[in-house]
């Protein structure tokens, strides 16, 4: 069964022209289009597949400050005022609850890593506490066994990957905006080198500004603009079990496992940061810039199959604006989850919780991950296509900050001032020979 998914209604008829055309429904595009709308602008949001059906849907669903890299951190910290103020503003339910998250380990240096992180978190106001054995121990009970130490996010939270991005759509609607699904944005059209309107397969849109947020699709896309965007894709694998009649958290981590609750009911289950990488040609053209990250991650990362080069998204090839392209050919990135993934993470929440090895297996899904070099997404405007702004790259990070994400989108376009400082996300910084700056997390 696939990642659980509410499908919503789109716009029937596409606008002849838009103040701003968002490329891309998932949390970032859609959370982009939400705020663009609420400052008055006409914005028109196009999804070549359906609204949330990729990563967006496949996810952890945790929305959280802990452990996050310091560039992203205050990026992350608003987010999680705005998934609150979203539920309020537009009556939507997306599964938003700050629940606290919670992680255990038994590995000295994990721990005095948690603690490093806590230390500076702190100095600037985020609410993270430390956990002795003890309490560690205690909080984590349900595992039946005994921990080192750990570490309590009470202000973080989870939402629901299934219904939030839906529901963003639906609030963007009901402020005038038009959302548009299986209509793949094919390449912008210019005069005098500016945006000035968005080509899909039902039609042009006039504007003079685009917004591209397309997730894994990004670098291939901006290949057609003759812009360079590396970016490699790594496929994670989930799973869902049913856990009605057991008593465990909305969210934990423990062991480089997670667990959290779906809105649903289940649990899903996941091995933290255990990927395959699908080699393809844009993989192979991007490898030097990566390396720094896969050496620091070595352990969790392995080599796939031909899933990714099936699948189109990172093709090197050009397209043509009057034909198909590789985007309607292949709608919805839907990999094949990783057997062994499925089975190695039931075994090893099983050795925590072993109630779950008896546990029916609800769902398995898979995803496309969009990574950058160091890990940080890259959000901001690109000069060589003035009337263009790039948000992709968020390497499994993009839900939880997806409405900090998309407000500071909003903000650049209509030249307000910044949620955050938008510098760390520029995409110079992976011009060729420039220093890598690894995420840790």
């Amino acid at each position: 069964m696939p990642a659980p998914l509410r499908f919503i209604e789109s716009t029937p008829e596409l606008p002849s022209q838009a103040d701003v055309v968002v490329i891309g429904a998932g949390v970032i595009g859609s959370f982009t289009a939400y705020y663009l709308a609420k400052r008055g602008l006409k914005v028109a949001l196009i999804e070549k597949g359906v609204v949330g059906g990729e990563q967006s849907s496949r996810n952890w669903g945790w929305c959280r400050q802990q452990n996050r890299d310091e560039r992203e951190l205050p990026l992350a910290t608003k987010a999680l005022d705005l998934w609150e103020q979203f539920g309020i503003e537009s009556g939507e339910e997306t599964g938003f609850r700050r629940c606290g998250l919670f992680y255990v380990s038994n590995d000295e240096s994990e721990i005095a890593t948690w603690a490093k992180w806590g230390d500076y978190a702190r100095s600037i106001g985020v609410k993270t506490r430390m956990l002795n054995s003890q309490e560690a121990t205690e909080k984590g009970s349900f595992t039946k066994q005994v921990w080192k130490g750990g570490v309590h996010s009470q202000m973080d939270g989870i939402a629901d990957p299934g219904l939030a991005v839906p529901a963003v759509a639906r609030a963007i609607m009901a402020l005038g905006g038009t959302v548009h699904q299986a209509c793949a944005a094919r390449g912008i059209e210019t005069t005098g080198g500016a945006v000035s309107g968005v080509v899909t397969e039902r039609g042009t849109i006039a504007t003079k500004l685009v917004i591209h947020a397309g997730g894994a699709w990004a670098s291939s896309f901006m290949r057609q603009l003759g812009v360079r965007f590396p970016q490699a894709t790594v496929r994670q694998s989930i799973l869902a079990v049913g856990t009605g009649h057991m008593s465990l958290p909305d969210a934990f981590y423990g062991d480089s496992m997670s667990i959290t609750r779906r809105g649903d009911g289940a649990h899903a289950l996941a091995y933290s940061g255990r990927a395959k990488v699908d080699p393809t040609m844009q993989f192979l053209q991007f490898q030097k810039q990566f390396i720094p990250m896969f050496k620091q991650r070595w352990k969790k990362v392995s080599p796939g199959g031909l899933q990714g080069l099936r699948a189109g998204h990172e093709t090197l090839s050009r397209w043509a604006l009057d034909r198909p392209t590789p985007m309607e050919a292949r709608r919805i990135l839907d990999p094949s989850p990783d057997a062994k993934t499925i089975r190695l993470t039931v075994e090893r929440v099983s050795r925590l919780i072993p109630e779950v090895a008896r546990a029916p297996i609800v769902g398995t899904w898979a995803g496309f991950v969009d990574s950058t070099p160091d890990g940080v997404p890259v959000i901001g405007e690109i000069p060589a296509v003035p009337g263009f702004i790039l948000a992709a790259g968020f390497s499994g990070h993009g839900f939880g900050i997806g409405p900090g994400a998309g407000h500071l989108v909003a903000d650049i376009a209509t030249g307000q001032e910044p949620i955050v400082d938008p510098r760390p996300y520029r995409l110079s910084r992976f011009d060729p020979g420039a220093e890598i700056d690894v995420s840790e997390f």
